[in-house]
């Protein structure tokens, strides 16, 4: 009963705490070089089988919401600017799984999914394939926990 009572207590205040921290998180995840996917191309994602990111170059580069933007080359950026908002990935490039349960972590450009038009990073591929598990439930609570922290929309 105890242990059940400590676990309690731990949850109920990591839960009250964890929204001060999470404020002060950026909205969008870069590894301090400003670069959303570091580096990674996001349009590309949209038409690759199930292998690794592609990388961009500064000759294709984009600013989109205080974030730096790479493509592999002209076209990738032309379709980026018509419609940023379809090709930048969901959470601020902030792993999904982590979203879900709450909390944030970087997102990994090679552990990546396209699902219903919009491009989700996680952390590692292993918990790609946790959070793909129960993709819509994750998705629709990562989306409550990303309103808590960014009110207006992702």
């Amino acid at each position: 009963m105890t242990l059940i009572r400590r676990s309690f207590t731990a949850l109920a205040v990591a839960s009250f705490a964890m929204p001060t921290v999470a404020a002060t998180e950026p909205r969008w995840f870069n590894a301090g070089d400003d670069l959303a996917t570091s580096g990674g191309d996001v349009v590309a994602y949209f038409s690759l089988g199930n292998e690794d990111g592609v990388m961009g170059s500064d000759a294709h580069s984009t600013q989109h919401k205080d974030t730096i933007f790479h493509f592999a080359n002209i076209e990738n950026l032309a379709t980026f600017k018509a419609d940023p908002d379809k090709y930048a990935s969901c959470f601020g490039v902030y792993c999904a799984f982590a979203m879900f349960k709450g909390y944030f972590a970087p997102g990994d450009p090679d552990a990546w999914t396209v699902h219903e038009g919009a491009l989700y990073l996680n952390v590692s591929k292993k918990i790609r394939a946790r959070w793909a598990l129960c993709r819509a439930s994750h998705i629709a609570s990562g989306d409550t926990n990303w309103m808590t922290h960014f009110p207006g929309g992702r």
